[in-house]
This record gives structure tokens, C-alpha cells and sequence, in this order.
């Protein structure tokens, strides 16, 4: 999968979902965010930040999900997620037991997407 950002410390990537969720990668394979640099761990929350802020912006979620699972992919990582009272699983996680069959209404990607990369490219700098 294309990213839809990228550095030399970090690349953000979709996650097919029905609900949009996007997902931050190190490229140095740190297994636990203690292990990364200090700068880079700030660099992280800042981008959770930026993407955060878009989704409830532009989506209007009923929450935002953030999480850093790394029990099948040791690699340092986290998900990030607008959730939807409507939306397949809700309450539940996105890994956790489907709740009801779903087929939310969202604005489209591509313009959230658009905005999006501005504003981590302008961020970037």
C-alpha cells in the first residue's frame, strides 16, 4: 500500500475499514515506543495530534480511536480511527465482536485525505 505520508523517521498508510482509520508506522523496527528516540516519540504524538483533529473535523466521529497494538506485528505502530455509534463493531473495538451489519454514510476519502497530507506536510517542516 501506497503511504499516504513519509519521511525518513515515519510512514502513514490506510487501513481498509469501514470506518476511516489510518495508521502510523516507524521505519526503524522499535518494538516498544520506549525504545524509540525521544524526538521521534514527540514527533508521534504530534502527527496523532494533526490526524486526530482532522478526523473530527472533517468526519464528525462519535470518537476517535487510538490505539498501539503489537502482539502480531512487534513494530512499533498505532491505529487511529473515527468511530461511529452506527458503525459495525461499536462499542466494540474494530477487533472486537461485530455488533450489527453497517453501512455508514461518510464524506468521501479523497478529500480528507487532500487536506490531510497538507497539513502533515506543513507540520513536516
Amino acid at each position: 500500500m501506497q503511504p499516504i505520508f513519509e519521511d525518513n523517521d515515519i510512514k502513514i498508510e490506510i487501513e481498509p475499514s469501514e470506518v476511516p482509520w489510518l495508521k502510523i508506522f516507524t521505519k526503524e523496527p522499535y518494538k516498544e515506543m520506549s525504545h524509540a528516540p525521544k524526538e521521534l516519540r514527540l514527533k508521534i504524538y504530534e502527527l496523532l495530534d494533526v490526524i486526530e483533529r482532522a478526523m473530527l473535523s472533517y468526519y464528525k466521529p462519535d470518537k476517535i480511536n487510538i490505539a498501539s497494538f503489537g502482539n502480531y506485528v512487534p513494530h512499533l505502530h498505532w491505529h487511529i480511527m473515527a468511530r461511529f455509534k452506527q458503525d459495525s463493531y461499536f462499542p466494540e473495538s474494530m477487533w472486537g465482536t461485530k455488533q450489527r451489519e453497517a453501512h455508514l454514510e461518510l464524506p468521501p476519502l479523497e478529500p480528507f485525505l487532500g487536506q490531510l497530507k497538507k497539513e502533515l506536510a506543513s507540520h513536516d517542516k
